[in-house]
């Protein structure tokens, strides 16, 4: 049975996987009505999103063009910032706002709206350390951050019929999960461990699901165990 929570304080961690690789405007047009509904309902969210398959392409012409690594970085967090203004647009098109480009901005756009969305904020920090540390920095109730899986498996589901979800972890041994297995794909982009320090430290409730039904999210927030929980 779901229960209610009323005017949370959420972080949603969209990957990049999920609404840009490729761009999929029906997607992305769910989760507009999706974070619509929760800002009528008065929850309070700030939403990143990653570049995807864009990021890396602009990251991989950056380095073929003999750009620095912290060059290539602010490529992708550009793109990342083009989806939080598509997202933006699509949310409220005559009201354009800049993407916030910092955590003090994205909390002053917070206190004049429910909905915030953005991208990256600067080299060498991915969305994910940047979802992070917004949570600890508003004191989110809960972290959700939408994969292309339904939640943390024992190994990489895609390659492995017999990978088994997790329903429930807890962040010292997905820590120590992720450091084992760090080297191997499909592991390593669950959540990135600085990340997951961040949320440890700052006792963060977090859940990972499937975030090609956006529905998944809404679940999550209203209390229904699906995807896997990350707590102490």
């Amino acid at each position: 049975m779901s229960k209610k929570h009323p005017d949370m304080v959420i972080v949603l961690r969209i990957g990049g996987s999920i609404v840009a690789s490729p761009t999929n405007p029906r997607l992305i047009g769910k989760y507009a009505e999706l974070l619509q509904d929760l800002g009528t309902k008065g929850h309070k969210v700030i939403v990143v999103v990653g570049g995807g398959a864009l990021a890396r392409q602009f990251i991989r012409v950056g380095g073929e063009l003999g750009l620095t690594e912290d060059a290539q970085d602010w490529l992708a967090i550009e793109v990342s910032r083009l989806y939080a203004l598509l997202f933006t647009l699509k949310l409220d098109a005559d009201g354009r706002e800049n993407i916030s480009t910092s955590i003090d901005e994205a909390l002053k756009t917070l206190k004049k709206r429910n909905i915030v969305v953005l991208g990256g904020l600067k080299p060498g920090m991915t969305t994910d350390t940047v979802a992070a540390l917004i949570a600890q920095k508003i004191k989110a109730q809960l972290l959700v951050k939408a994969t292309d899986q339904e939640g943390i498996y024992t190994k990489d589901p895609k390659k492995y019929p017999d990978a088994k979800k997790l329903d429930k972890i807890t962040f010292k041994d997905l820590a120590q999960f992720l450091t084992q297995n760090r080297h191997k794909a499909g592991i390593h982009q669950i959540l990135d461990p600085i990340a997951v320090k961040i949320l440890q430290e700052a006792k963060i409730k977090t859940i990972i699901v499937n975030g090609f039904n956006p529905e998944n999210i809404q679940r999550a927030i209203e209390g229904e165990e699906i995807g896997t929980t990350i707590t102490e």
